[in-house]
């Protein structure tokens, strides 16, 4: 190892956090995990001063080789989390052939995390094309223009597709066919507090065929 990363590894090794010690009672939370989780949220959203519904979404390919990257929840309720992408994305192919993934929410304000874990299928056209009407232009036209997860040879042949594009939809930019919603439902919640001495509160949610089994978990 040079000296460089040497020293950064040393630095970033001692990072220490002096949380605030305030726990979780388990007989505090909602039994219903989507409850519970919009309850967080509703908190993330009044402290965090920037991406609240930023969560990192994990997938994997069919041999089980895994990708992750930050997207923007869109919709949660009942039914599971909402998100929308590029169905030729690299996402997008890896959930064609293995609809499982995973979701992780970590707000720093509040020193909380959610893990969510479930199955995925793609929402209706109707649903995609609601959400995508609410969008800017730019961002309708960037969703023809990108080839996302694809090489291209520099930024200015996007830049270009973009200024055509621009040119012949106008504002009246439709849905394209590879883009659309997807929405994870779920079969296991994490619910994550901090604590000190890395003494975390930590609990699991499953689903069974009775509703959800609910345990504290060794952090």
């Amino acid at each position: 190892m040079t000296e460089d990363f040497a020293d950064l590894s040393r630095r970033i090794a001692g990072i220490r956090d002096q949380v605030p010690d305030e726990g979780l009672e388990l007989a505090d939370m909602d039994p219903d995990p989507v409850v519970e989780f919009a309850a967080w949220l509703e908190m993330a959203l009044a402290a965090h001063p920037g991406w609240p519904n930023a969560m990192t979404l994990a997938t994997a390919d069919a041999s089980g080789a895994p990708s992750s990257r930050t997207v923007l929840l869109k919709g949660v309720d009942e039914t599971g989390f909402t998100f929308f992408t590029n169905h030729e994305s690299r996402k997008g192919r890896e959930l064609a052939v293995n609809p499982r993934a995973s979701l992780t929410f970590y707000w720093p304000a509040l020193e909380r995390q959610v893990c969510v874990r479930g199955s995925v299928e793609q929402v209706s056209r109707s649903e995609s094309q609601a959400y995508f009407e609410t969008r800017p232009v730019g961002s309708r036209i960037g969703a023809w223009a990108s080839q996302q997860s694809r090489e291209i040879p520099d930024r200015t042949e996007l830049e270009r597709k973009v200024a055509e594009l621009s040119e012949t939809l106008g504002d009246d930019v439709p849905l394209p066919e590879h883009w659309g919603g997807y929405r994870l439902t779920p079969v296991a919640f994490e619910f994550w507090k901090s604590r000190r001495n890395r003494l975390h509160d930590r609990f699991l949610y499953e689903r069974q065929d009775t509703g959800w089994r609910r345990a504290r978990l060794s952090p």
